[in-house]
């Protein structure tokens, strides 16, 4: 393992100590805890929050995306492991502007026990909490079954979105619902050419062949559909619309949002060409890219692979995905 840490356990806080100080303009903590990350003008009296949370190890997903227009506050776990519920509770009360909070956040197992558990603390206090779990890993669930996949890259505009919808003034129902729409009209697929080493464990968490490669392998390594030899750029472009058009479906007449987004080890020019064969593949199948948005959205590590996520849109979503956010990894005028 080669990183440049110092103790491996003080990993996350060591990170934290140092994205706050890079981004005081931008982002505190709750009560001095670096896990619990909240927007610098919080609370925002009159709006409702929006809150997530999750593992560390995925910039900038989950907390790279407080700020305005976006997320108002954020719980940070261990690397790959859910935060406390207390962590969340914490968050939640440093961001109640009195509208009510939304906890928006990926399906994965102990998130949802953690977060429940804070939700239920926070409603006994007076402060009114609704959740909406991202779920849009095409990978990780069937189709007749997709509120019980994972969520993944898609968590960028859940964010966007919900917080869009806040940023207008709208009461809990609505921000909601904008959430729940934007989950429902995404999905994700992945593809990973190798693996990522935690700083507490020193190795690679799994192993993939130099000639291979592993279609739909989670964020935290959870395995994919099939693993392959590796491809070419134009043949993984392909079957990563395979998946993710056919899932929806998406159809000719439609208007996306495409997000390429790299799991941390591969690069921007690989990205661009992805890309460039994406557009092509969706303007032949008659699907307008309305939006398009290239680079590191939400990582794994240092994981070399990359994922499409395609949002469908309707003239609310186009509208809020247009709106202006201000976070430390995301900023759209």
């Amino acid at each position: 393992m080669k990183k440049i840490i110092n103790d491996p356990f003080d990993f996350v806080d060591e990170s934290m100590g140092g994205i706050l100080a890079a981004h005081c303009n931008l982002l505190k903590t709750a009560k001095g805890n670096v896990r619990a990350v909240i927007r610098a003008d919080a609370p925002v009296s009159g709006k409702v929050a929006v809150v997530t949370g999750g593992g560390f190890g995925h910039l900038p997903v989950f907390l790279g995306y407080v700020g305005k227009g976006m997320a108002d506050g954020c719980s940070v776990g261990n690397v790959f492991s859910s935060p406390t519920s207390s962590q969340m509770k914490q968050v939640t009360k440093a961001v109640d502007g009195g509208k009510g909070v939304l906890y928006l956040y990926g399906r994965y197992q102990g998130d949802m026990m953690n977060f429940d558990m804070a939700a239920e603390d926070c409603t006994e206090e007076g402060i009114q909490v609704e959740s909406v779990l991202v779920t849009d890993d095409v990978a990780s669930a069937p189709r007749d079954e997709w509120q019980k996949r994972r969520g993944v890259a898609g968590l960028f505009f859940a964010y966007k979105i919900a917080g869009a919808k806040a940023e207008t003034g709208a009461d809990l129902s609505s921000v909601k619902a904008a959430a729940q729409k934007a989950v429902s009209n995404m999905r994700s697929m992945g593809v990973a050419l190798g693996s990522c080493t935690l700083p507490t464990v020193g190795k690679p968490t799994f192993s993939v062949s130099e000639d291979e490669m592993e279609i739909g392998m989670g964020i935290h390594g959870e395995a994919g559909v099939k693993r392959c030899k590796l491809q070419n750029a134009d043949k993984i472009a392909a079957d990563l619309i395979d998946y993710v058009a056919n899932d929806l479906p998406f159809c000719k007449g439609d208007e996306v949002a495409v997000l390429v987004n790299s799991l941390g080890g591969t690069p921007l020019e690989e990205l661009y060409i992805l890309y460039g064969k994406i557009d092509q593949l969706l303007s032949e199948k008659g699907i307008h890219i309305y939006r398009p948005y290239v680079g590191r959205y939400a990582c794994s590590m240092e994981m070399p692979g990359a994922s499409l996520t395609l949002m469908k849109l309707d003239e609310e979503l186009k509208d809020l995905l247009d709106a202006p956010a201000t976070t430390p990894f995301f900023t759209q005028l």
